[in-house]
């Protein structure tokens, strides 16, 4: 059996500080249900600038200018801690969000954006140098009179878009009634959408082991839900981000499965390629605008800074075997089942244990687990504490069970076999998918020979069921054996000619 690997990774941020009080579900909730709170009035005097967000450790992670394990050598916060940062990194970059409504703008397919003339002169030469095959769709569009159009975000018919707090553009309402195109839910899709594309199209530019034309089928893995009254997130996202990134030869879908969605979205993609039906499958997940702010309360209470500011991309490509990317482990997978049970040690064990016993190993036969490697210091001063440690505990608990650990070795745990979080908190963003490109390095060029990813949702958020939902599988470092073209592998091939070389030499001796 020849498994799929991991190709390749992109992972890029795009800060957002407007957003988090106009779209924000704190803020706009906060608008509506007290609208002269002392937070509202407080929260934009805690709101980073741009610089503020680059040189910020766990951003810097996540872009690949710095290895997760440089946080251990700080404590928390990180927010106060010294980095010279750098806008573009080894995986990705930040974007500031000028350029992103530019981006917007240019994924528009609809004529639902509209920007002032003096936005557009502002931001075209930008677009133009970081983002060129962007900038061919921006580069045509028409400005617009906003002052004349304000009236349309008064009247819930479009949704604005800010910077610095003055008004540059809007998105409007795409239908007149039904809820499912309103200006609110096309702002919420056209960001999700930018946001997916800008990073794709940074991981094309910045590797070159795959090509745009190499894609076969994208899968979409994030929060968002797009369609009409008549089929309510019916999709397809993933071919509309295919089609504005040029991959003129993939199709592709969503896939939908809250927090854990990119780790179904894995599993689904390498069985894709392993079975034969693709050869490349890019699994790609835009960021929410929703999230955005999701704890300030909090932070403005503890006079920290707003830090879920930006909107968080990840863009991996899962391919055949090359001989040399990690590999997949297909037949080492777990999940949380129906009949699983909600308890965190049944929920672990069906995702840690189940899948580890398929191949006989142990849990210390595993160099690193990636886990929700939410950044802690956005969930720990809003009471929710510090989430990768607490996963970590877990697993460590069930090593001690199983013998493969002593109750000593629990504390240092996640030091010698975890990572500690860096991912903004955007739901689906910080599931295991943040380690991708560092895992990549690690089975490669590294000194590590085997990972596992784990992604857990949680399913009442919709409300249907009062379920948890969590898959998981296994990566190791690829042994060499490339994939087998239709079916050969190079050993038969060698042995189909070694036969038919021989019975050549036999039937001239006859002669």
């Amino acid at each position: 059996m020849s498994f799929p690997v991991f190709k390749s990774a992109g992972f890029v941020l795009v800060h957002t500080p407007d957003m988090i009080i106009q779209n924000g579900s704190t803020t706009s909730t906060e608008r509506v249900t007290n609208p002269g709170s002392e937070f509202l009035q407080k929260v934009g005097d805690h709101i980073r600038t741009y610089e503020e967000v680059v040189n910020y450790l766990p951003n810097q992670v996540y872009i690949g200018n710095l290895r997760p394990e440089e946080l251990q050598k700080h404590d928390l916060p990180w927010f106060d801690k010294e980095c010279k940062g750098e806008r573009k990194g080894r995986f990705g970059e930040i974007v500031p969000q000028d350029e992103f409504i530019a981006a917007i703008k240019a994924c528009d397919s609809f004529e639902l954006v509209e920007l002032s003339e003096e936005f557009i002169e502002s931001v075209k030469p930008k677009l133009e140098e970081n983002y060129p095959h962007l900038a061919e769709s921006f580069a045509n569009a028409k400005a617009s009179d906003i002052e004349a159009d304000k009236h349309l975000i008064d009247e819930h018919k479009a949704e604005g878009l800010y910077m610095e707090g003055k008004l540059v553009g809007l998105i409007k309402q795409a239908h007149d009634v039904d809820v499912n195109l309103s200006a609110h839910t096309m702002f919420e899709n056209l960001v999700s959408k930018a946001s997916a594309v800008l990073c794709a199209d940074y991981m094309f530019q910045a590797q070159d082991k795959v090509t745009k034309e190499e894609i076969d089928y994208v899968i979409e893995c994030s929060e968002e839900a797009c369609g009409d009254v008549n089929q309510r997130g019916g999709g397809n996202f993933a071919k509309a981000i295919a089609e504005k990134v040029g991959l003129v030869n993939a199709s592709g879908s969503d896939t939908r499965g809250f927090c854990a969605a990119p780790i179904h979205s894995f599993i689904q993609a390498a069985s894709l390629v392993e079975a034969g039906v693709y050869d490349n499958v890019l699994v790609v997940a835009g960021g929410s605008t929703a999230k955005l702010g999701m704890n300030a309360k909090d932070h403005v209470k503890k006079d920290y800074p707003v830090l879920e500011d930006v909107v968080g991309t990840f863009a991996v490509v899962i391919s055949k075997n090359d001989g040399v990317s990690p590999i997949i482990r297909t037949d080492l997978t777990g999940k949380h089942t129906v009949g699983t049970g909600s308890s965190p040690q049944a929920v672990m064990s069906s995702l840690v244990t189940n899948c580890l016993d398929k191949g006989n190993l142990k849990i210390t036969d595993i160099d690193t687990f990636s886990v929700e490697m939410q950044n802690p210091d956005i969930t720990v001063p809003a009471g929710a504490g510090n989430v990768p440690e607490a996963n970590y505990k877990m697993i460590a608990a069930l090593g001690v069970k199983g013998g493969a650990l002593q109750r000593t070795d629990i504390p240092g745990f996640a030091t010698n076999y975890g990572l500690p979080g860096w991912a903004p908190t955007q739901g689906h963003i910080p599931s295991g998918a943040p380690y991708v490109g560092f895992c990549i390095e690690d089975l490669t060029t590294g000194d590590k020979n085997r990972a596992m990813f784990i992604g857990k949702g949680s399913l009442f958020l919709g409300r249907l069921t009062n379920l948890f939902d969590g898959v998981s599988f296994v990566v190791e470092r690829n042994k060499g054996e490339e994939a087998e073209e239709s079916g050969v592998s190079r050993e038969e091939i060698k042995k189909i000619i070694g036969e038919s070389l021989r019975e050549l030499a036999t039937n001239m001796l006859a002669e």
